[in-house]
């Protein structure tokens, strides 16, 4: 069956030139940026769906901005595999973080088509495109529309200009009354696969081309608002000031702290915002966010705790006012055990010097949201010195080829389970 397949370096080929092309698409000249519902984004997934149609899937638009297609199973309407992960960027972010799995399910789809393979299921690519969570509030929306937990909230999120999302929905050509129609009933997904680049050092620190995700961490993100009192930077006595930067500078430094205490946990303070921001005025406002990440419910929660005393004992001391909002929270979640299986059986029928090597998720993916759905299965793929959302992200192509080698050999092995 897999001798009419294309080769690893064949794949591997397709996939940077397949990324070349997606990747034209940016908010910002000389930058990769393409933020959810932008008009990048609308170029990106007008190009997916191109993509999908010419791999032979029949693909659409879905009403939140994803692009979704399918290759019909011998039943009509029945069970899918489906292959995704997204084409959203963070600002100035890197080529392959979401592209590179999209592309992935792109070049499987096409694969299988050219080999006249029949699967005893349907085949599913969708192309997700709010997985960043950068320009609006949400947690990563367009998947949990597909599962059914869409927030309607959202709708009112704005983002750093003032724009409304339900307002950016409509105007990317998305229908926020139709995502309740997006939600996917149980059992309509046999499974979910996603490839994406490690985002770690620890596949390259182990000279390993892929490996298989066994979980992926809890997170918790908070947007935090410090007010103080604004005065001249030349009169206020240091002793009588409600600096709010300062005061959320301690909170910066204690949220590393906290962080640092817990096991194979992380913290983060990604913006930070003083107000009024100008150099001969005491901030009397400071906005901020925090992120927090633990491979443990129960180690994440002792951080959530340890973080609001310690913010509300520095804000106390400071003498200034304290608001923390979270807006997204994750527990974490297992990868399904008979799909890391099925991988590791991709990666066995794809070369006999590849190890199935297992290793957490310290990021959060989409992934994520669909094991509330169905089982959920991931492969990472190496990344130069595990740089990721930075333009210095990079991977080789032939590293490309073998992680879809393996998805194509594991797409073909739950075929075999299923026949």
């Amino acid at each position: 069956m897999t001798q009419t397949l294309p080769s690893a370096a064949v794949l591997g080929a397709r996939a940077f030139a397949a990324l070349e092309g997606l990747n034209r698409f940016t908010d910002e000249p000389g930058k990769l940026t393409r933020l959810y519902l932008s008009p990048a984004h609308r170029q990106a997934a007008e190009w997916t769906l191109g993509a999908m149609e010419v791999a032979g899937l029949a693909a659409h638009i879905d009403a939140a901005g994803s692009v979704q297609g399918r290759r019909e199973g011998p039943v009509p309407g029945g069970a899918c595999v489906m292959i995704g992960s997204h084409i959203d960027t963070v600002k100035d972010g890197g080529r392959f973080d979401g592209n590179l799995g999209v592309v992935a399910g792109i070049l499987v789809a096409q694969a299988l088509r050219d080999a006249g393979i029949v699967l005893p299921f349907a085949l599913e690519v969708i192309a997700f495109g709010d997985e960043e969570t950068v320009r609006f509030p949400t947690s990563f929306s367009t998947s949990a529309a597909l599962v059914g937990r869409y927030d309607e909230g959202w709708f009112s999120a704005r983002d750093s200009e003032g724009v409304i999302l339900r307002d950016a929905l409509v105007g990317f050509g998305g229908d926020p009354d139709g995502i309740p129609a997006l939600a996917r009933k149980p059992g309509s997904i046999k499974a979910y696969l996603e490839i994406h680049i490690e985002q770690g050092p620890v596949l390259e620190a182990e000279n390993e081309p892929v490996g298989i995700v066994t979980a992926i961490n809890a997170q918790k993100r908070a947007r935090v608002r410090i007010t103080g009192e604004a005065g001249h930077a030349g009169t206020v006595p240091m002793a009588l000031r409600k600096d709010a930067l300062t005061a959320g500078a301690e909170m910066a430094l204690a949220l590393e702290a906290i962080a640092s205490a817990h096991e194979n946990a992380v913290g983060t303070v990604g913006v930070f915002r003083p107000d009024p921001g100008a150099t001969n005025v005491v901030p009397g406002a400071l906005d901020f966010t925090i992120d927090f990440r633990a491979p443990k419910n129960e180690t994440l929660a002792s951080m959530d705790r340890a973080i609001g005393e310690r913010f509300a004992a520095i804000a106390a001391r400071r003498g200034v006012g304290l608001t923390m909002t979270p807006y997204s929270h994750d527990n974490a979640t297992p990868m399904a055990q008979a799909l890391q299986d099925a991988l590791a059986a991709g990666i066995a029928r794809t070369g006999s010097n590849l190890s199935a090597r297992r290793l957490p998720s310290g990021a959060g993916h989409d992934a994520m949201i669909m094991a509330r759905l169905c089982p959920a299965a991931m492969l990472f793929v190496r990344n130069e010195k595990g740089i990721s959302h930075s333009p210095l992200e990079n991977m080789t192509e032939a590293d490309a080829g073998v992680a879809i080698r393996v998805l194509l050999e594991t797409v073909l092995e739950l075929a075999r389970q299923d026949s």
